[in-house]
């Protein structure tokens, strides 16, 4: 959600994907931006009464690239081929890309690459009508929940890698509280919806407790 990033955040990695205006999907992010500027992140994640899931997961996937297209915009400067010679979230965590068509075959390669390719895969997808319809009365593809899934466990390592590797950066810009917050938005989402068993629950552990530690330290923990 915008009104989460100050003016300093308004740097994106990639272009903001937008949902048109006057579809339902709009409408749904607009109840959902409602929900998150009342301050209850668990409230917020809730699929509300009478709408369908698929359309509700999509959504949020569309707002948590955005959301980390910002938080990710404002560390390019020190993301860099020799800051961060391969993607990697701590000494037991690499990862190397594929996305099946045009690198079939896993290439190891530096962070900023990784996610160039990452946020430039996750925009063809959201761009794709048939993945990610927006028009009322049209269905989601049978694999769609699968795709879903995927998009957001390669989004959490650009989480992982910014907590990992350039929190003391974030900290340096005062945007922890951004990053703090979009973070704990999207373990909410995941958890409730139940769409990121994948992920190492180690990592996912060392995540939160940096995310914890921190917010703990400037007494802000609430829900």
């Amino acid at each position: 959600m915008s009104f989460l990033f100050s003016s300093r955040s308004s740097k994106t990695f990639k272009p903001k994907k937008n949902i048109p205006e006057g579809s339902h999907q709009y409408e749904l992010l607009k109840h959902a931006e409602a929900t998150l500027g009342s301050g209850n992140l668990r409230q917020a994640v809730m699929l509300p009464e009478g709408e369908d899931l698929n359309e509700w997961i999509a959504v949020n996937t569309v707002d948590f690239f955005n959301q980390i297209n910002m938080l990710y915009g404002t560390i390019t400067e020190f993301c860099t081929e020799a800051s961060c010679p391969v993607m990697s979230a701590g000494p037991r965590y690499e990862y190397h890309w594929a996305d099946g068509t045009n690198i079939k075959k896993p290439i190891k390669c530096s962070a900023p690459k990784y996610i160039d390719y990452l946020m430039t895969w996750v925009q063809d997808q959201l761009d794709d009508e048939t993945l990610f319809p927006s028009k009322i009365g049209v269905p989601f593809p049978k694999n769609f929940m699968s795709v879903a899934k995927t998009i957001l466990k390669r989004l959490f390592r650009v989480y992982a890698h910014i907590y990992h590797q350039h929190f003391d950066s974030v900290m340096q810009l005062q945007e922890e509280a951004h990053l703090n917050t979009s973070f704990k938005h999207f373990i909410f989402f995941v958890q409730t919806c139940r769409v990121l068993a994948s992920v190492s629950c180690c990592l996912l552990e060392k995540c939160k407790s940096v995310f914890i530690t921190t917010v703990i330290t400037q007494g802000r923990l609430s829900e």
